[in-house]
């Protein structure tokens, strides 16, 4: 019977730190920060990673004001409609009667990053207005 040779520092992490991971929040990629559901239960929610400390607390804030996180809070619902508005502008410029499978990559790609870029402004300014929960790094 052969000895497993102990693990180096390097292999441990590797077998810690999920590869290719997004940030439960941001979706920014992760750097090792985690979370796990504190007691066993039947059906545990799965494991969920950060990107930083402030995205860690915000989820946990956010976790322990709701046991189902499964709607959309008012304020995410606000940063969409902002979303909404900001992709709208990029439709403006394209074309409404455009059919999607008729747009080329670079508008596809200047499409999601309006949306995505007004999302995250949305809520970073949701959180610069309220004082109560951290900051969140978008």
């Amino acid at each position: 019977m052969s000895q497993a040779t102990p693990a180096t520092a390097r292999e441990r992490f590797v077998r810690w730190q999920p590869r290719f991971e997004l940030c439960a929040v941001c979706r920014r990629p992760t750097h090792g920060v985690g979370w796990q559901e504190p007691q066993r239960m039947r059906k545990p929610r799965p494991p969920a990673w950060f990107c930083s400390m402030a995205c860690q607390t915000f989820f946990w804030e956010r976790a322990r004001r709701s046991s189902a996180m499964v709607d959309l809070t008012d304020e995410e619902k606000s940063a969409l409609r902002h979303a909404m508005q900001m992709a709208a502008e990029i439709m403006e410029e394209i074309g409404w009667n455009t059919r999607l499978s008729d747009l080329t990559e670079q508008q596809v790609l200047t499409l999601m990053e309006a949306a995505v870029g007004g999302f995250q402004d949305a809520m970073r300014d949701i959180a610069a207005a309220n004082k109560q929960s951290p900051e969140v790094p978008f």
